[in-house]
């Protein structure tokens, strides 16, 4: 071990930045084959949709890769580290998630063959509803992916002294490289090489551990002494930040929001070539979310089981819990060159999957909503100019972002929970339409502003006034067994509290109850109450403003024939006849909704079939 190294714990070394930038350059390798392959990107079909023609396995990994940011991977094993493996229950809440994605919002965007999810809410409402989701999204998506490049290379940065600004601006650069070069072929094969590098990462840190703690049983024995196997919390009350039900009700809200309706990766699952392909992807993308979350709980215990006499965070060795993960790479990795390396690869590759979806999503958004309804003369030749153009600007949009963030740093913490915020109106204002067929306009759009207003209502006040801990339930951490002259009490200060580093917190109120129970609700309620207000006065409006004389195509709507098709697979020798009436092109063989002539069919009859298949 190096003694001369401070803190007793690695650091960079030349081979470290080797790795790195292999996984850079590999990267950037992918977007220039995907540039000149099969002709380039002639179309802005084939930029912003991938030709309409991927296969289940590289979208459902693609899917996978770009969930997991590297928020995920260096903020869910601390998140376990600190409040035990109450968070695996997440485990059954993805299974929801997807079901519910696959079953109700898939069918739907899928037969309509959009590029973009707020097309819908044109199709569906009209052109004030899609503009709102439209503004909406772009500036919630700008935002975020700034934090998501700034965040881990600030932690990565004050651990390993990797260095910052050269992490961020090559990051950025590669990625917009890559997305800009290449389209959406290139974001999901790069995601595809990206998860292998995230798996590799966490399975080094996993082996590792087990082989310095002593073996997997070890380490869930230390976890199990210090009560971080605390699976079964059934306690109903929704105030208590994590519990079986708000895991189960509310991780299900917040997470369908990104993977039922945020066009990142709705946009994935429509480019597959056809709907079995598509449902198939976000089944398979399943097992994925099941490995990275199974990789994270483990990690977690592992840092319990390292550092279970001596936690470094309370004892100032780190400034925020991000920061335990590098910590423990370079403490028990640091004897094997390029491995700590590999590591931060690792957490890279979940920055440049989540960006890259938000840098191609932005460009078919802005294309989409923006550009094509205004400007209807433009060639696709022309159009696919412009989402390159667009995949440039919102690339730099991204890393002037993420040097925004440095400057606000715990001010755009709470920005980003805010628009966290959201997507549970939005979510509300997707199933108004797919679910309820008397829905209309003024409903959705009033229904929205009250879901919107009621979550930042909750979301901001939660953010000045923050939970108590015995709401967040942090569990106890040790500083006992480092050999320092602190005693172990004035330390346990810095644990209470969790999670909110709002810049503005308002500090020594008075607690009102308004405040113990409005504002303390789990975080993972904010979505729900969104979602919820938003579906039930949009129901309410919509009833009162006549929504039930309007005559709407079912195409628009989730219709029983929808979920009946799953099972087209057994019966497709019988049904041949039937698709006589579309005149089958490139677009796929058992999708109607591709082939040019579907479009504009306007007789009942080919409404009715179209639907149905």
């Amino acid at each position: 071990m190096a003694m001369d190294a401070p803190r007793g714990i690695g650091t960079f070394v030349v081979w470290d930045y080797v790795v790195f930038s292999c996984m850079l350059l590999i990267s950037a390798a992918i977007g220039i084959y995907y540039a000149f392959a099969g002709g380039g990107q002639k179309t802005s079909t084939d930029f912003l949709m991938g030709g309409r023609s991927m296969t289940a396995v590289p979208v459902a990994l693609s899917l996978t890769a770009s969930f997991m940011s590297a928020v995920t991977i260096l903020g869910s094993p601390s998140e376990v580290y600190r409040f035990g493996a109450m968070y695996s229950i997440f485990a059954i809440t993805y299974f929801l998630v997807v079901v519910i994605s696959a079953e109700i919002f898939l069918p739907v965007f899928y037969k309509l063959g959009i590029t973009s999810t707020y097309e819908y809410l044109e199709l569906r409402f009209n052109k004030c509803v899609r503009l709102c989701g439209t503004i909406l999204f772009i500036v919630q998506t700008i935002l975020y992916t700034g934090i998501v490049i700034y965040a881990p290379a600030l932690a990565l940065n004050q651990v390993t002294g990797f260095d910052l600004w050269g992490a961020v601006v090559a990051t950025g650069l590669v990625c917009t490289f890559y997305c800009t070069l290449g389209g959406l072929k290139a974001v999901i094969w790069t995601d595809v090489f990206q998860a292998g590098i995230m798996v590799a990462g966490f399975a080094s840190v996993i082996i590792q551990a087990s082989v310095t703690q002593g073996g997997i049983n070890t380490i869930l024995k230390d976890a199990y002494d210090g009560r971080r196997l605390n699976f079964w919390n059934f306690d109903p009350n929704p105030l208590q930040r994590h519990t079986f039900w708000t895991i189960i009700v509310g991780g299900t809200f917040t997470w369908t929001t990104i993977y039922g309706i945020n066009q990142s990766q709705v946009q994935r699952y429509i480019s597959c070539k056809s709907r079995f392909h598509a449902k198939l992807s976000l089944y398979i993308n399943l097992l994925g979310l099941w490995a990275i979350l199974t990789c994270s709980v483990l990690c977690g215990l592992a840092l319990y089981s390292r550092y279970r006499d001596c936690d470094p965070w309370t004892s100032k060795k780190l400034s925020a819990p991000d920061q335990l993960m590098p910590y423990l790479v370079l403490d028990i990795l640091q004897d094997y060159p390029g491995v700590p390396g590999l590591f931060v690869a690792c957490v890279y590759s979940g920055t440049l999957s989540t960006v890259s979806s938000s840098i191609n999503a932005l460009a078919a958004v802005t294309v989409e909503d923006l550009i094509k309804p205004h400007f209807r003369s433009l060639s696709e030749r022309s159009l696919s100019w412009i989402s390159q153009g667009l995949s440039v600007l919102f690339g730099l949009c991204c890393i002037a972002m993420a040097a925004l963030a440095s400057l606000m740093g715990a001010l755009l913490q709470a920005a980003l929970s805010i628009f966290g915020m959201v997507g549970g109106p939005l979510l509300g204002l997707f199933s108004l339409g797919i679910l309820v067929p008397f829905a209309n306009p003024i409903g959705a759009l009033v229904g929205l502003m009250c879901g919107f207003i009621v979550s930042l209502w909750v979301g901001i006040g939660s953010q000045l006034y923050p939970p108590l801990p015995e709401r967040t339930m942090p569990l106890h951490l040790e500083t006992r067994g480092c050999n320092s002259t602190y005693n172990g009490t004035d330390l346990m200060a810095t644990t209470e509290m969790p999670f909110s580093t709002s810049a503005f917190q308002v500090h020594n109120v008075e607690r009102t109850p308004l405040m113990d129970n409005w504002y303390s609700i789990s975080y993972l309620y904010f979505s729900t109450l969104g979602t919820l207000v938003a579906l039930f006065v949009g129901m309410l409006i919509s009833l009162l403003t006549g929504g039930r004389k309007q005559n709407l195509d079912t195409k628009f709507l989730l219709t029983k024939e929808d979920f009946l098709s799953n099972f087209d697979i057994f019966k497709k020798k019988r049904h041949v006849s039937s698709y006589k009436s579309h005149p089958v092109e490139d677009g796929g063989i058992d999708n109607p909704a591709f082939s040019h002539i579907e479009l504009n069919v306007t007789d009942q009859s080919g409404k009715i079939n179209g639907t149905r298949l």
